[in-house]
């Protein structure tokens, strides 16, 4: 790769998990985190850190300069894109050696095609107003990258998964749960596979929209019951989906079925280091890695 000087709004999962497997140590990186408090853990992920809430301040600004590839990884709001209406006239005018953006984004966009199988050519009909938020950002991104005359990868990110983030974290602190919806599936990607997609799009300058999802899209229950059999766990009951204790957001996540198509990276030439939760499992049991990162109680889905 020729010099590249990486900048990621929002390095938080996917964000850290990008700078830990950059595939060069000349690379420089730099991400935005809203609490200082975090700024150690960017430091160890091999990213200089600076602080963002939503205003361009004045050592952001210095921060971007020489930037050639401008990762976001930050969701939008009711306001819009927050680094969209801060750093637009930055990002047009004032940064010269950009030559790359890439926006990560979610399989949410496409909505519910009913267990169907969706690739990039589908339509979006997103259902949740976070997903309806995310397409208009997406449109927006690329309407910026024709107007600047860059490349804009769209990443669609179905569920984040990885150290620290799975069912086998949800076991261990009593978390997990197998509800059941007949005919339910959900599409994954662990974190690794998410940089290394970033990295293989970003170090050839591609832009497009590309799913960035795993090779086999499974009913939940499943992927709970394959991490109870590697820890020699019993699973959990099984919980009818109409009887299950569920906040109203995961609950709306049952309401959108499909599976989702990695054709067109793999097209691009990217080569998933875990086709599936399977592999990325027995590779996490096996080097007793799968408590560290970021713990969180359930991994989001898509």
């Amino acid at each position: 790769m020729s010099a590249i000087k990486m900048f990621i709004f929002g390095a938080g999962y996917s964000g850290k998990a990008t700078g830990r497997a950059r595939p060069e140590t000349g690379i420089r990186l730099a991400g935005t985190t809203r609490s200082p408090e975090k700024f150690e853990a960017l430091r160890q992920a091999g990213i200089e850190p600076f602080a963002f809430d939503g205003a361009l301040t004045g050592e952001l600004s210095a921060g971007l300069a020489g930037t050639t590839h401008l990762l976001i990884s930050i969701a939008p709001d009711e306001a819009g894109d927050p680094v969209l209406n801060s750093a637009r006239e930055k990002i047009l005018h004032g940064m010269p050696e950009l030559r790359w953006i890439g926006y990560l984004s979610t399989v949410g966009v496409y909505g519910d095609h009913g267990g169907g199988w969706v690739d990039e050519a589908s339509e979006c009909r997103p259902v949740s107003r976070r997903s309806i938020m995310r397409l208009e950002a997406e449109r927006q991104w690329q309407a910026l990258g024709v107007e600047a005359g860059l490349p804009v990868a769209v990443l669609r990110l179905s569920g984040i998964y990885g150290p620290g983030r799975n069912a086998l974290v949800n076991l261990a602190n009593g978390t997990a749960k197998r509800l059941i919806k007949q005919g339910q599936v959900f599409n994954r990607i662990h974190g690794e596979d998410i940089a290394g997609a970033v990295w293989h799009l970003a170090g050839r300058d591609l832009g497009g929209v590309f799913n960035v999802t795993d090779d086999m899209p499974a009913p939940p229950q499943d992927v709970v019951t394959y991490a109870a059999g590697l820890m020699g766990a019993t699973p959990p009951p099984e919980i009818p989906f109409e009887t299950a204790q569920l906040s109203p957001m995961a609950r709306s996540f049952y309401g959108e079925n499909k599976r989702v198509s990695n054709a067109a990276l793999k097209a691009a030439g990217y080569r998933f280091r875990y086709p599936d939760y399977r592999a990325a499992f027995d590779a996490m049991w096996a080097a007793g890695n799968w408590s560290e990162g970021e713990p969180r109680s359930a991994m989001k889905r898509g």
